[in-house]
């Protein structure tokens, strides 16, 4: 029915190419002719004028002008070549003397006051009668935060204790209001902020644990803690601080001490978690003896530390201070084992030398920031030592209360002031280029001699001191300008202090 057939093709031309292309045309326009012309100006005649006031005597004296005197050029010619030699002997007599040695000029104005800028407390804690236990100035030197807990006796109880912070550069400051307040299970009794990171803050805790807020975080500033693990602390935690790793992608650690005898260094691990990553060890048998010291226990004993400061100078070695008193020279850069058991984590001996102990336990130790080998110490026997890393025995000993020291803190600013805070409510304020033996100011903090417990200088506003008291209240003391700027030959006098030998 159906077949395959092939068709011849059809060409079709299009009308609408050949319609439009018959109606093109071209046209053309032109504006008319533009005249243009051309012309220039220039002045026919310019003039110059002057004018000069009369330099005649007589006019200058009619309107009560001085007539300016007559110089004799000659004779100061004269002068200058009869002195020249005195006076070039004089300044080279001069720039060879050493008497402004260190000698800086202070624009600053002087005051001579220490006055109280800020008086800050957390009225709840208040309530709970908790005291300061520690103070610290984050990184910026703006912030000032305190934690609270008990001193005297801890409380193995649910009873809640609390972080706080103060910004003090922010405006509207409510003394009694805190900025942030961190609630914790249990007494806080220490706390160091971040040496880079303003916001980071570590806390020890009395149930040995060691944690770390974030500051910024308003709702949850838990970020880091150590839990309570065969690692962790069984004794309260007394001091944390910030070290350098040695590790690029760490560069500080958390580092705590206790008086479970052990010194411990955390890293931060995922899920908020702290894991050890060193660890030291204080055991009586592996702690060196000295003759001019009493004898101390021997054995596998533990030896509770209190205290501790790292040298500015070398970073592995530091200053321990003990419940026993003993004040002892330690290094991180040793190999030997320590006899301590009970930790998934080798730790390590780091006593190398035993210096002249306290009456009691040594509750605040601190290395000077200007001189690689002096050091203060104070105790529970109210004594302040100054030592040096070279000799057992205190260049000096100052008595500076019937009651406890609780801390002691050399100025970051002039080398030769320190402070204390003493057990009868005091802030003392030491400047070793006046007296070696007593304050140079005493400051009653509170009126009822309860005790001071710690204080800490600002190392960024150097004119700022906190001092923290059993009264729950945080001082922030304005120094003079005594304590702030540096006189001259400051150093050569330290150096001095640092080369006494002692029997």
């Amino acid at each position: 029915m159906f077949g395959d057939s092939e068709a011849s093709g059809v060409d079709v031309e299009s009308v609408w190419r050949k319609g439009w292309g018959a109606r093109c045309e071209e046209r053309s326009t032109q504006t008319g002719v533009i005249s243009t012309g051309e012309a220039q100006t220039q002045s026919c005649c310019f003039q110059d004028a002057g004018v000069q006031t009369d330099a005649s005597g007589e006019r200058l004296q009619a309107v009560g002008l001085q007539t300016p005197a007559a110089v004799d050029y000659a004779g100061l010619l004269s002068f200058l070549q009869n002195v020249e030699e005195v006076v070039i002997r004089e300044l080279n007599k001069n720039w060879k003397s050493h008497a402004f040695d260190g000698f800086e000029v202070n624009w600053m104005e002087q005051n001579e006051t220490v006055s109280c800028l800020h008086s800050l407390a957390y009225p709840e804690a208040q309530e709970q009668k908790l005291q300061v236990t520690s103070v610290s100035w984050n990184a910026t030197g703006s912030v000032i935060a305190c934690s609270y807990g008990r001193m005297e006796d801890g409380d193995w109880s649910t009873e809640k204790s609390y972080v706080c912070t103060w910004n003090l550069d922010r405006r509207g400051l409510n003394p009694n209001r805190p900025d942030l307040v961190v609630e914790i299970p249990s007494s806080v009794m220490c706390l160091a902020f971040h040496p880079l990171q303003p916001s980071l803050v570590a806390g020890g805790l009395f149930t040995g644990e060691v944690l770390v807020w974030d500051t910024s975080r308003i709702e949850d500033p838990l970020v880091w803690r150590t839990g309570m693990t065969d690692d962790t602390h069984t004794d309260p935690v007394y001091q944390v601080g910030w070290i350098q790793g040695s590790k690029h992608g760490h560069p500080f650690h958390v580092l705590s001490v206790s008086t479970d005898g052990k010194i411990l260094v955390w890293q931060e691990e995922r899920d908020g978690l702290l894991k050890i990553t060193d660890g030291f060890s204080l055991v009586c048998q592996q702690i060196p003896r000295s003759t001019k010291l009493k004898k101390h226990s021997r054995g596998d004993m533990v030896v509770g530390v209190t205290s501790l400061s790292f040298s500015h100078f070398e970073p592995s070695v530091f200053v321990t201070g003990t419940e026993g008193g003993f004040l002892l020279k330690c290094s991180t850069a040793v190999e030997t084992i320590a006899l301590q058991r009970g930790c998934s984590f080798a730790l390590k001996a780091p006593a190398q030398f035993v210096f002249s102990p306290h009456g009691g336990p040594v509750y605040s130790v601190s290395c000077s920031p200007f001189h690689r080998n002096l050091f203060l110490s104070g105790g529970t026997d109210g004594h302040i030592h100054l030592h040096s890393m070279l000799q057992a025995q205190p260049l000096i000993s100052l008595q500076l209360s019937k009651k406890y020291i609780f801390s002691v803190r050399w100025s970051p600013v002039r080398p030769l002031v320190f402070a204390a805070a003493s057990g009868d409510g005091e802030v003392q304020l030491f400047d070793f280029g006046k007296s070696s033996q007593k304050p140079s100011v005493s400051i009653q903090q509170t009126p009822d001699q309860t005790p001071v417990y710690c204080l800490e200088f600002n190392s960024r506003q150097t004119q700022l001191l906190a001092a923290g008291d059993g009264r729950g209240t945080v001082k922030i003391w304005q120094l003079s300008s005594d304590f702030t700027a540096v006189g001259p030959r400051e150093m050569n006098h330290l150096d001095q202090l640092a080369n006494e030998i002692t029997d």
